[in-house]
């Protein structure tokens, strides 16, 4: 027998009166407080107690609700127990109470109670003189949680002080647990050999076809389901590694119940498996002749991506294992390069597939969820996989430079494995948790800029730069494709509308200004959808111009009048009389269904003041003209700019003011007062127009020295120049991107000079034959060669021998 220890408790004593259920001692319960005097006795007595003795609290049990909140203090259980309190947790919702751990440590009789409010306090007297044995305690507790009636039972044993008497009041209700715990294991015997035998004779059932149930007949139905698929795992050609999972899988399927969740998530990861094409894929067309023409026949320019089509289908006839390449095509919106995805699929007679990458920023829908997740599900690339049903498609990965990132993770970095040739023949979705081959797969992505794809990536796809149209290639493109596409999806034909190539042109200089033909395509919709009305229109009055008995002539003309009621005989006529076929589009028309010119030639109207220029900016949605506008006024000799402008731009606009007053004995520019101390109180306010915009970028730094000189000198900048370059304090030109986008803009609004960055001569071999043709070019190396290209007669100093002026 184990030895006890004597335990002291502390008198007076504060009451805790709890319904909840009785607390004996050597026990531990959870008791809820709630009710005003427990809160304010747990606030005064445990929460801001420091000693032992203020944990300990005197337990009793209460019938009524103590939460009520009553006046008067009910009439209290004459035995209580002393506890302990061991953890208090708080709570304001969804009102303050608190949640008491306390342990039962022995019984004490209430003497006298001493104090009623806040809370109970009472002279108490301990019963128990000895700490009961530990082997009970964990039999009265599970005894407790098992009986329904064992409040009344648990009060009779709180009262029993004696150790002999507890014994009798408790030996009884165990013996009636036990007895029932028998009873509750004979009736469960029977119903297990029932189940047993139930699943020996399952399979004989559905051999037999013995007819049953509706649920008998559904279980029937889902066991032929599991054999099918279980058939199918063994004929399957997937890996070794797959089939020993889908193996082991099948097993445990068969064991589990179909009530349980896990048999509809195995099931379904079991179907998906068999699914998935391991070694099924398509031929490839290798015919160079034949892909050539098809690529020319659905995309109108786009050599250097043709070249890299055919290239591939080139290599690939001459070596059968070839990987599948990794192409990212980065353009302006509505240049074709979600369509070119889908033609390159068509040349090589693959499955195509588009996975929408835009605003993802969960690396599970790259890589899919574990199982062990509800609603879990393979990633986009397994699952475009199975729709597709071969292990070679095209895979277009559309907008992957708007890849998002979160606290789900970085989908970007998830695609490092699927886009690295020498990683994805063993990449593992977290759903399937076996390798899948992406070796044949052929990956095009696509983007509007290269800024925002993280470094990584980047290295990881080969890129290939997809620029804006000339106004040639978007009329040959409207007159190939758009227009007739918008006459089928209107239901019209070119007998009943005809929109000629000076219209096109007018619609593309004057409605719209944009790197692709997105705009222009709706533009072509709007006219469509007016000729629609005239022609439906004209329909109506032919069936009105026809009599019943099928004659027409005056009688006819008199019944359209008639119904008609026209203000003049003339507006009669011409309802009476269906429009002309065909319906020419010229300008008057144009202006009539599109309304007024969107954009107009203001170039030489802007430029009409000293302060002016012209400069080339690189946007993602193509090259675009933007001014320079500047003004000085009397001040102290302060640099304002405005437009929205970023960091490098405004650098760039002080090293053009620091250039200029350091050589402006050079060029004799004086401030209005005739010093060459440009500054000398004199502030400079720097405009860069379309303030909405946001603008950055080195490149604006010739066109702001430009823009400056004609301010100081007075001397207007030529109208038809436009010019894009990085500067240094120097007064060096340094190279900058976007080349043929800047070119491109320059000639849809009509300029005729650009000047360029000598280094970036190399760029001008992409830009197309016809656009060279009507531009010329100034190659600059320096400053000196801008500023005399910039004005007419030359900037006042001599120009420099080196200077390449030369019409391309």
């Amino acid at each position: 027998m184990s030895s006890v220890s004597p335990i002291q408790i502390p008198s007076p004593l504060p009451l805790l009166l709890t319904h909840e259920g009785v607390l004996l001692p050597g026990s531990t319960i959870r008791t809820s407080v709630d009710s005003a005097r427990n809160l304010q006795l747990v606030r005064s007595r445990l929460l801001k107690g420091t000693s032992l003795q203020s944990t300990i609290l005197g337990v009793i049990p209460n019938t009524p609700d103590p939460a009520s909140d009553t006046q008067d203090l009910p009439p209290l259980h004459r035995i209580g127990t002393a506890a302990l309190a061991i953890q208090v947790v708080g709570s304001n919702w969804p009102k303050p109470h608190y949640t008491l751990l306390i342990t039962g440590l022995c019984r004490f009789q209430i003497v006298q109670v001493l104090k009623e409010k806040p809370y109970p306090i009472a002279e108490v007297e301990q019963l128990d003189r000895l700490e009961e044995f530990p082997s009970t305690y964990k039999a009265r507790e599970e005894l407790g949680e098992l009986s329904e009636q064992f409040y009344k039972y648990a009060v009779q044993i709180l009262d029993a002080v004696s150790l002999e008497e507890r014994f009798k009041m408790t030996i009884p209700l165990l013996v009636r647990q036990i007895e029932g715990l028998k009873l509750l294991q004979k009736t469960r015997k029977p119903k297990q050999d029932d189940d047993k035998r139930v699943v020996a004779i399952r399979p004989i059932r559905r051999i037999t076809h013995i007819p049953g149930t509706l649920e008998d007949e559904d279980e029937d139905e889902d066991n032929d389901d599991i054999v099918m698929l279980e058939k199918k795992i063994r004929t399957s050609s997937m890996p070794e590694q797959a089939h020993k999972v889908c193996v082991k899988e099948i097993k445990r399927l068969k064991k589990m119940p179909q009530s349980m969740p896990e048999y509809a998530l195995t099931r379904n990861y079991l179907e998906l498996m068999v699914e998935l094409p391991w070694n099924k894929s398509t031929t490839d067309r290798l015919d160079i002749r034949a892909a050539r023409i098809l690529l020319d026949n659905d995309h109108y320019a786009m050599e250097k991506l043709k070249k890299r089509v055919l290239e591939y289908l080139a290599v690939r006839q001459l070596k059968n294992n070839l990987k599948g390449p990794i192409l990212c095509f980065v353009g302006p919106p509505g240049v074709g390069k979600t369509s070119v995805g889908r033609s390159v699929a068509k040349t090589l007679g693959r499955e195509f597939h588009r996975i929408a990458l835009g605003g993802v920023c969960d690396q599970s829908d790259i890589r899919g969820h574990r199982r062990t997740y509800v609603g879990s599900m393979p990633g986009r690339i397994i699952n475009g996989l199975k729709t597709v049903g071969v292990n070679n498609p095209v895979f277009l990965l559309d907008e992957v430079d708007k890849l998002g990132k979160s606290l789900q993770g970085d989908p970007a970095a998830a695609l490092l494995e699927v886009l690295d040739p020498e990683q994805n023949h063993n990449f593992t979705d977290h759903y399937l948790n076996v390798a899948f081959d992406l070796s044949q797969v052929l990956f095009i992505a696509t983007a509007n800029t290269t800024a925002t794809i993280p470094p990584a990536l980047l290295d990881r796809m080969e890129i290939i730069q997809v620029p804006g149209y000339t106004q040639e290639e978007k009329i040959e493109i409207a007159h190939r494709h758009l227009i007739p596409k918008q006459l089928a999806q209107h239901g019209l034909t070119p007998q009943q509308v005809q929109i000629p190539q000076a219209t096109t042109l007018d619609i593309i200089t004057r409605y719209t200004r944009e790197a692709g033909v997105r705009s222009l395509d709706r533009k072509f919709g709007a006219i469509c959808r007016a000729v629609a009305v005239k022609v439906a229109e004209g329909q109506h009055k032919e069936a009105k111009l026809e009599r019943p008995d099928g004659t027409g002539g005056e009688g006819c003309r008199e019944h359209v009048l008639e119904d008609a009621e026209p203000e003049s005989v003339s507006d009669a006529a011409e309802l009476a009389l269906p429009p002309e076929m065909p319906i020419l589009i010229d300008f008057h028309a144009l202006k009539d269904i599109l309304g007024p010119p969107m954009y107009e030639m203001e170039v030489s109207e802007r430029l009409s003041q000293p302060g002016v220029a012209i400069g080339l900016a690189w946007t993602p949605l193509g090259g675009e003209i933007m001014f320079v506008e500047a003004s000085r006024m009397d001040g102290e000799g302060q640099l304002t700019l405005t437009g929205q402008l970023g960091d490098v731009m405004k650098e760039s606009a002080h090293l053009a003011i620091s250039w200029l007053r350091s050589n402006a004995k050079k060029y004799h520019l004086t401030n209005a007062s005739g010093s060459f101390d440009l500054l000398d109180n004199t502030d400079i306010h720097l405009h860069f127009p379309a303030g909405a915009v946001t603008k950055d970028g080195p490149s604006a730094g010739v066109t702001i020295v430009t823009c400056l000189a004609s301010l100081f000198s007075g001397r207007l900048v030529r109208s038809d120049v436009a010019m894009t370059g990085e500067i240094t304090l120097r007064g060096l030109v340094l190279p900058v991107g976007g080349i043929k986008d800047k070119v491109l803009a320059a000639h849809r609004a009509g300029l005729k000079q650009i000047i360029l960055p000598q280094r970036n001569e190399k760029d001008l071999e992409e830009i197309p034959g016809s656009v060279r043709q009507g531009l010329s070019f100034v190659l600059a190396s320096c400053l000196d060669d801008v500023l005399n290209a910039a004005f007419d007669g030359g900037f006042p100093v001599k120009t420099r021998p080196g200077l390449l002026n030369s019409k391309l």
